[in-house]
């Protein structure tokens, strides 16, 4: 009953909160080092949104409702809230063709991004499986068959995942990290910048995203040696 319940909240139809059906203990103890909720909002995965998350939408949807968006590893790892609220982006303004995704063109085809790391890497739904999306290249690698498996993974490499070492060193130096705010490299990693505290900077997340896409369509089929022309991130 409860996955036939969790099936229609997917759709927007109104139900009872599928908690209960087992949750993944990778999830449960994902959820057991998170920050409190993003929204208060009874989540829901509707039209697009709904869409994109295939088969795997259920098991999204029950960690949104265990926790509906929240920071984890001192804000290194950011898991969106269902929906959108004045001050908290959602899923579907983060997916959204009016927002970064848009400048990827191809590259983002099919990808639901619900979580993103330290500098803006993102998480998403691909083809009914958990992917890490490398912002500054468009390429994408596979994390886990479901989102139970993509917890046990950021639970094992929560270091190498989600750069939680950078962000605690650069926030032990200059305070914590504003929400909807990522660390952004001043020189692109995929260019030769570092992974150090002194190559990065904060940065609005949705233009961070607009920027590494400028890096990416750029880079994308280009010869080795090929110029490349940087927009800077205000």
């Amino acid at each position: 009953m409860h996955w036939r319940a969790v099936s229609r909240l997917a759709s927007g139809d109104e139900s009872e909160d599928p908690n209960g059906t087992g949750m993944n203990a990778s999830l449960e103890k994902l959820i057991s080092l998170a920050s409190a909720p993003l929204s208060e909002d009874t989540p829901r995965l509707i039209g697009q949104v709904h869409e994109l998350t295939g088969a795997i939408g259920t098991q999204l949807l029950e960690l949104l409702w265990a926790r509906n968006g929240f920071y984890a590893f001192e804000s290194a790892l950011h898991v969106l809230p269902a929906t959108n609220s004045p001050k908290v982006i959602g899923l579907a303004r983060w997916n959204s063709a009016e927002s970064w995704r848009s400048d990827y063109g191809e590259m983002a085809h099919g990808c639901l991004f619900f979580g993103e790391d330290l500098v803006g890497g993102q998480f998403c739904v691909f083809n009914d499986a958990a992917y890490k999306f490398d912002p500054e290249t468009g390429e994408k690698t596979l994390l886990g068959e479901t989102i139970g498996q993509w917890a046990d993974v950021i639970l094992r490499d929560h270091r190498g995942q989600t750069l939680w070492p950078l962000g605690h060193e650069w926030q032990a130096k200059h305070g914590n990290l504003p929400p909807g705010k990522r660390l952004a490299p001043k020189t692109p990693f995929v260019l030769g910048g570092e992974y150090s505290i002194d190559n990065l900077y904060v940065a609005d997340a949705e233009e961070l995203m607009r920027f590494y896409a400028n890096v990416a369509v750029q880079l994308h089929d280009l010869p080795e040696g090929a110029r490349v022309t940087l927009r800077t991130v205000d």
